[in-house]
């Protein structure tokens, strides 16, 4: 087991009093406040420092030093005008299904942990990271202020004495703590009386503020409630935060159904495939907010119908989801696809899907723990992907060849490797010049199979809009001229939407 070395004394001090979120529930809403917050601090002349001691997430990112970070820490970091970095999550815990997480501390794979050992196994090393997490981010941001966000409820009684990342960091900071209630769900005086009578005396002290969250309608209508909530718990109500139009990131795949679009000029349909166990999927947040593209999640099971593109997105798991779409019947309908001239596009796992053979003899993908898997892709790519011991995670700035000849930016993160063989097509092109990170065919009726193992390559404008080019050219639409709001930019203008209506709901004065 990893070792990270104990800190009995840590070497810093926070000069602002932090601010941690919590939820009634997962799912409250507690990212996106936490994310908003940064924002609301940068504004006011402050360096906010998001703080997430432990989160389970599939979506991550890689920061300069080639390690491992949830991606909704690396959102708010980017909230508050930082660079992500692995300490702002120093605990990552990756779901491989059958109850089973890869266990990341400080950006490395330290082991994997079955959910029933996870506490004995791991809680001592994992707040050994956290600590250590801590020390780094506030030394290097003396004058910060560290923004927690919590998981999950902090109140589950079975697991509490064993929380890493809620009641525990908040008492061992002293912070000031914001609950959230999420008024959709419904039953949110339940939620918040509920949360709170379950606290020990000194954690309902640290309590400073009620936040209700996703509220429809005429918020005159709860002002009693309102009354009523600050009478009962002593705790001032901070705002009501409206439920918000615009898209914004799903911090998990629970999330993705519920991420609707509906775009009524759309010209082009992009189905993707929800994988049993996607991950990385804000690969495909640049395609969201495209007035000109309709988005379509396609479950096994479910019919695949005639979209434009097919997108195969990462897998935790690649080996488990192709047997899923096998045993569905949605591998035979993806190859019906590919002869009747669709495009199709595989990221990380769904390249690997695409090959001709899967070979695991480290079991890092195996369908159990005794078993060894060496079989068949969707033979769609003469590709072959071998899993190895050791996972390549870095960012990447690579030279790229198809559709165009531009420079590219992403990061890798995966354990297998892929290789051509036997390649009789010599309509097989090599999208990078100087790697093995991807491949496409471009078909004689236009239409092309491909995919690559840099993840975020979608948020490159002129590369997507040459992809999305390829696509509307085999329709016989025109071709899409440049593009001058860049990603980044869109992803800076939902951040400032969250936070003018952050501002304008939510009082945080007595707080800061």
């Amino acid at each position: 087991m990893h070792k990270i070395p104990i800190i009995t004394k840590m070497n810093i001090e926070h000069k602002r009093t932090p601010l941690m979120v919590l939820g009634t529930s997962s799912g409250a809403g507690k990212t996106l406040i936490a994310t908003a917050i940064c924002r609301y601090l940068k504004r006011k002349g402050e360096q906010p420092i998001p703080f997430k001691g432990q989160n389970m997430s599939n979506n991550a990112w890689v920061d300069t030093q080639g390690r491992e970070m949830a991606y909704s820490q690396a959102l708010q970091s980017w909230s508050a005008g930082l660079e992500p970095t692995a300490e702002m999550n120093p605990v990552l815990l990756k779901p491989k299904g059958d109850c089973t997480s890869e266990v990341i501390h400080l950006g490395k794979s330290v082991g994997t942990s079955k959910a029933i050992n996870y506490y004995e196994d791991w809680f001592d090393s994992g707040w050994e990271a956290i600590k250590k997490g801590l020390e780094v981010l506030l030394n290097s941001q003396q004058h910060g202020r560290l923004i927690l966000e919590g998981a999950g409820s902090p109140v589950e009684v079975n697991l509490q004495h064993k929380d890493l990342t809620n009641l525990k960091l908040a008492k061992f900071l002293n912070a000031n703590c914001i609950l959230v209630a999420d008024i959709e769900r419904g039953g949110v005086f339940a939620q918040i009386i509920g949360t709170i009578a379950l606290m020990k005396p000194e954690e309902k002290k640290l309590i400073k503020g009620i936040i209700i969250n996703r509220f429809r309608g005429d918020k005159a209508l709860f002002e009693t409630g309102v009354k009523w909530i600050e009478k009962e718990t002593g705790i001032p109500v901070l705002g009501i935060l409206p439920w918000l139009k615009e898209i914004f990131p799903p911090e998990d795949s629970l999330d993705l159904l519920e991420r609707k679009q509906i775009n009524q000029s759309a010209e082009i349909e992009i189905a993707i495939i929800k994988l049993p166990r996607i991950s990385n999927f804000s690969d495909l947040d640049p395609f969201f907010h495209d007035s000109s593209i309709q988005m379509r999640w396609i479950e096994p099971g479910q019919s695949l119908g005639k979209p434009d593109v097919l997108i195969i997105p990462g897998s935790k798991q690649t080996i488990k989801d192709l047997v899923t779409l096998n045993n569905t019947g949605l591998s035979n309908q993806i190859k019906d696809y590919a002869k009747k001239g669709g495009n199709i596009f595989g990221i990380c796992g769904g390249l690997q899907m695409l090959g001709t053979s899967l070979e695991d003899n480290q079991k890092k993908e195996s369908l159990n723990e005794q078993g060894i898997f060496s079989g068949g892709g969707l033979n769609l790519l003469p590709i072959k992907t071998t899993f190895g011991e050791i996972k390549k995670t870095s960012q990447r700035e690579e030279s790229v060849s198809w559709p165009d000849s531009q420079k590219v930016k992403g990061f890798e993160m995966h354990y297998g490797d892929s290789d051509l063989i036997n390649n009789k097509n010599s309509d097989i092109i090599s999208l990078f010049r100087n790697s093995s990170l991807g491949w496409v065919i471009e078909k004689e009726d236009k239409s092309f199979i491909g995919g690559t193992y840099l993840h975020g390559i979608f948020e490159n404008d002129e590369w997507r809009r040459q992809w999305l080019n390829k696509i509307r050219q085999k329709k016989g639409l025109n071709h899409l001229k440049i593009i001058e709001e860049n990603n980044i930019y869109k992803r800076e203008s939902l951040l400032d939407l969250l936070t003018d209506a952050f501002e304008k709901n939510i009082n945080l004065d007595k707080l800061i």
